[in-house]
Order: structure tokens, then sequence, then C-alpha cells
């Protein structure tokens, strides 16, 4: 079993991910930025050690048979859909939010991987999406010559 610590850990890890993610947005003047991004991983990680170690280990003697602490995990996915979905707007032919709303799922996903204790790959992930985000940021200035500061 985790210690409480460990546990507490990962929701200040969690914090720390979603943070990050929310000033790039916030930083954008993104619909969702640091307050969602940063509740939104810090939740998922809070629904997923509380889904796995918040509830009774079935046995084979146990009357619970169908625990399966996945289900967590689909839940905060189709959740936080719902939240995405309603940051996407569309005005015409422009449709705006599409990033930002991928971002939030992405959050959510570092905090599910936080709260799951997968460290190094939530990292690897954190890395490469915040990365994803500054993409066009670099392929807008090298193209004309310039490579951002």
């Amino acid at each position: 079993m985790n210690t409480d610590l460990e546990l507490i850990i990962r929701l200040a890890l969690a914090f720390i991910l979603g943070s990050l993610f929310g000033l790039e947005r916030e930083k954008r003047h993104k619909p969702a930025g640091l307050r969602t991004h940063t509740l939104v991983c810090l939740g998922a990680a809070l629904f997923t050690i509380a889904g796995t170690y918040g509830f009774p280990v079935a046995d084979s003697t146990s009357a619970i048979k169908d625990y399966d602490p996945a289900r967590v995990a689909a839940q905060i996915v189709s959740g936080v859909g719902f939240i995405g979905g309603g940051i996407i707007f569309k005005e015409h032919d422009h449709v705006q939010g599409i990033t930002t709303a991928a971002s939030i799922w992405l959050t959510a996903g570092l905090g599910m991987g936080i709260g799951a204790g997968l460290y190094i790959l939530t990292g690897t992930a954190a890395l490469l999406g915040l990365v994803g985000l500054k993409l066009d940021r670099f392929l807008d200035h090298s193209e004309g010559g310039e490579f951002p500061e």
C-alpha cells in the first residue's frame, strides 16, 4: 500500500503539471487557462487515486465481484470530453478552442497517470505535450529565418 505522503506527492505533481499547461494556455489568452487545467489535472489524479486505493479490493470470497479501478479512468475520459466540448466554438467556417480542448483532455490523462504512479510515462507525455503546444510558434519563426527566443 502507498503511504499518505506518496499520494500527497502525486497530487502535488498533478497540480504542477496541470499548472504548466494552464500557464501556456493562459499566455495565449485561451478560454481555459491556469485554473481550469490545474483543477482538471488535480481532479483526475484524485479520482484515479480514490478509484485505485479508496475502495476495498474484491477477492474470491467477497460479495463485490465487479470491482474495476479502470472504470474510474473511463469516466474521467468521458467527463473531461464533455468539458472540452463546451470549449469548442464554431462561427461560420471558423472553429476555435480545439487545441485548448485537447490540452484539457491531455491534462486529465496526465492527472490519471500521476494518480496511478506512472511518473516517467506521465513526465514524458507532459514534455511532449508542451512541445506540441509550442510547435506552431517554432515553425512560424523558423519559416522567416528566425528562431524563437
